[in-house]
């Protein structure tokens, strides 16, 4: 009993950095799965100012809390991931005319719903080696829990497909993704956008649980003419840092928005834990 008990305790708290370093506070996702039996709970919020939203035709500042997210470790090469949150709320700024403005049901100059949620699952390929990068590849669907009503949903259903790719230098741990991401037009049901989805992440180890960690994440419209409202191109740049003590980690980041529909300026800040929850046959 003592042995299995130590055992148990080994796999949560040996875990390395590039098992962590796809959680909070960055979205790049890092090839290595959380491993077999664990799962993982993070949670945290965010703050934005000077969010836009194309189809509705509102800009303002967001509150997102909680932010909320689990991964299990199905095995040793899988991982399921949900993520969503809710309660959302837009202090509106200014309204300009949209396509979906006119769909809009609330009144004053707050607006709120729940995040849209986003079901996934990671499969490891390649195992780093000194010579070669972790490989993985995930595959993600969003589905439309907010609405057109309260101005922060598009009402359609996306999928992602991306490959993963990480390598540790030393103290430095590079991520990187590129990927497909199929997204649907919230004015017409029958059509859709492919984007390049992409993301690079440096997490560097400055103290002994401590991490100063940065990315640049968002996803490119490809195709000519001007793309459908909601599926434009989108950036975000995030600077932070990460503190690790046992199986408990504190994150917390500056968010800047690359393009004019992202942010102009935010703050995020979670907590994430990680335990041994099952057996896998």
């Amino acid at each position: 009993m003592k042995k299995t008990l130590a055992v148990c305790v080994w796999l949560v708290t040996s875990m390395t950095a590039p098992a962590w370093a796809q959680q909070r506070p960055l979205v790049t996702e890092d090839p290595e799965t959380i491993g077999s039996g664990l799962i993982l709970l993070e949670g945290g919020f965010d703050v934005q100012r000077g969010v836009n939203f194309p189809v509705s035709g509102l800009e303002g500042n967001l509150l997102r809390i909680p932010v909320l997210g689990i991964s299990l470790g199905i095995s040793s090469i899988a991982e399921l991931q949900i993520d969503g949150g809710f309660y959302n709320r837009v202090t509106v700024t200014s309204r300009e005319p949209a396509p979906l403005s006119g769909q809009l049901d609330f009144t004053g100059d707050r607006t709120s719903d729940v995040e849209d949620l986003v079901i996934a699952t990671k499969i490891r390929l390649l195992s780093e080696t000194p010579s070669r990068p972790a490989v993985a590849v995930r595959f993600g669907t969003r589905l439309p829990n907010a609405g057109n009503e309260s101005g922060l949903g598009l009402d359609t259903t996306d999928f992602f497909a991306s490959g993963l790719f990480g390598k540790t230098v030393q103290s430095i741990r590079v991520v990187g993704n590129v990927g497909l991401g199929i997204l649907g037009d919230p004015t017409r049901g029958d059509h859709q956008n492919d984007v390049l989805t992409y993301g690079i992440s440096l997490a560097r180890a400055v103290l002994q649980g401590v991490e100063v960690v940065g990315e640049i994440n968002g996803r490119a419209d490809m195709r000519e003419g001007d793309p459908p409202p909601g599926t434009e191109s989108r950036a975000v740049m995030r600077v932070g840092g990460r503190f690790t003590r046992g199986t408990v980690r504190i994150d917390g980041a500056v968010l800047i928005g690359m393009t004019s529909r992202d942010p102009s300026i935010g703050f995020t800040a979670g907590l994430t834990y990680v335990f041994k929850a099952f057996n896998v046959p």
